[in-house]
């Protein structure tokens, strides 16, 4: 079984690159294995690994079609809707609340700020 090179931090050869790297010369991994990996160390958690691509077999990022953008809209219009209340939020619903604010955090009908905002 063959195994990578390990390169640490900040010391990787020319013509390697990580997804964020390529991503920003407009490239994308294309299909390609990983083929080497950089190490930072850390004391408690073990290391840090990124892993590296070359950068002569990447290919240009494909560009957005129509029915793309559509389909993202779609999805971002998904993560904006409540599933209690079935209304759009106007942000996206937090992961940690699964509901938008005024319903994971509804206001008693005594309190003072129910009243203003009747």
């Amino acid at each position: 079984m063959a195994t990578l090179p390990v390169f640490r931090w900040h010391l990787a050869p020319d013509g390697y690159a990580t997804r964020r790297q390529l991503r920003a010369r407009g490239l994308r991994p294309g299909g390609q294995c990983v083929a080497a990996q950089l190490e930072r160390p850390r004391r408690r958690r073990g290391p840090q690994v990124a892993y590296l691509y070359r950068v002569d077999l990447a290919r240009p990022v494909r560009p957005m079609t129509p029915a793309r953008w559509a389909a993202l809209d779609r999805a971002n219009a998904a993560r904006r809707l409540c599933p209690a209340c079935r209304r759009d939020a106007g942000y996206v619903i937090p992961a940690s609340l699964g509901t938008c604010v005024p319903c994971a955090y509804p206001e008693p009908p005594d309190s003072p700020r129910s009243a203003c905002h009747g």
